[in-house]
């Protein structure tokens, strides 16, 4: 038999694992609805392979070990890697999808060969993918350093880090490594940030144009809908908003007394200006008397959204605000979502095999 049934469905998941990489890279996001399925077919290739060995005696029950470690260690290994913060919540469902998919070793005869080339004696496949994704993720940042060389970069950072036009940042994601301060692990996320931009119905560059008037709170007119902060989400209004308030005009909004610049008259007056059409005093200054408690309006936002900023505070949200407005580049830490390395990881287990057991075994470890 060239594949057992069972086998031949799992096939199934590589070209989703895939799918989803891209998707991951391109918008950090998956649907919720991505995983059931996968679910389900990871209890019906196992019931499948159960019932071809039952009953189990002898070496199946070997297979009974690999399988209870792929559920009950690898598949908690993902959820609790979530819990702690080190995984994003697609990434712990993927590992949990392969648990219950790929338990054991599959085999596939293609071409007088068997696939995959190389297996473990642990046999645990779903434990062989992940040690494939981590060795496939180390070489991002090794892809980053030359990318940032080739470009004339020599900071220290270029294996963690790359330069970016400020400008630029409403289409990227990571977040921000530096502050004011300095060079920072906990910058701002870049999905908060726009979904700043998108409250306030502005943009970097409206900002930048005139930071000190954008830092005014008394300047923050009608919000509109956040959005969760994805690339390439359009501003909407917010539902509490009057809908008489605001139209639509080629797909950007346009409010009364705020435009798409996104500010607001501060005296209640008929003003249409947007941030940088403000003068302030007569002779155009501005006094750090008219900002009052919360710059850039930033507890005024959190609050709005029930503080769900991907983590975001007050004070690194006005950090990264202030670094934006003064900055013309600004250092990013772009991140690789682990499903990226997973599906690499997933593609070579299939086709090739255990990474690290071939690489122990060509040093004469294993």
């Amino acid at each position: 038999m060239l594949v057992t049934l069972a086998d031949a469905l799992r096939l199934l998941v590589v070209p989703v694992f895939c799918w989803a990489a891209v998707r991951d890279i391109r918008t950090r996001r998956l649907p919720n609805r991505l995983w059931p399925p996968l679910y389900a077919l990871g209890a019906l290739t196992l019931a499948l392979t159960v019932v071809g060995r039952w009953p189990l005696a002898g070496g199946d029950w070997l297979f009974a070990v690999r399988v209870a470690v792929s559920l009950f260690v690898v598949a908690p290994l993902g959820y609790g890697l979530w819990a702690l913060g080190g995984f994003g919540g697609a990434d712990a469902k993927a590992v949990i999808a392969l648990a219950l998919v790929f338990p054991t070793f599959p085999a596939y005869a293609v071409a007088g060969e068997t696939l995959p080339l190389v297996s473990t004696p642990a046999g645990v496949f779903s434990l062989t993918v992940l040690t494939n994704a981590l060795l496939v993720g180390l070489a991002y940042p090794l892809w980053l350093a030359i990318t940032n060389l080739t470009a004339g970069e020599r900071s220290r950072w270029l294996f963690f880090t790359r330069c970016v036009p400020t400008d630029s940042l409403t289409i990227r994601h990571g977040r921000l490594f530096e502050s004011s301060d300095g060079h920072t692990w906990s910058g701002l996320d870049l999905d908060a940030l726009r979904m700043y931009l998108r409250w306030r119905g502005t943009t970097i560059e409206t900002v930048r144009s005139a930071p000190t008037a954008a830092r005014d709170p008394r300047r923050i007119g009608p919000t509109f809908d956040p959005t969760d902060g994805r690339v390439g989400c359009s501003t909407s209004p917010r539902t509490d908003t009057p809908t008489d308030t605001m139209t639509a005009d080629g797909g950007a909004l346009v409010c009364a007394g705020v435009d798409a610049g996104g500010v607001a008259p501060v005296d209640g007056g008929d003003s249409t200006e947007r941030i940088g059409d403000h003068t302030g005093d007569e002779d155009g200054s501005y006094h750090e008397d008219d900002i009052h408690d919360d710059p850039w309006g930033a507890e005024r936002f959190l609050a709005a959204i029930d503080h769900d900023a991907y983590g975001t505070d007050p004070q690194t949200l006005r950090a990264g605000l202030a670094l934006v407005a003064e900055q013309d580049t600004v250092r990013v830490s772009p991140g690789l979502p682990f499903l990226v390395p997973l599906a690499a990881g997933l593609l070579v287990a299939v086709s090739y095999g255990d990474i690290l057991f071939a690489l122990l075994t060509v040093f004469g470890i294993a």
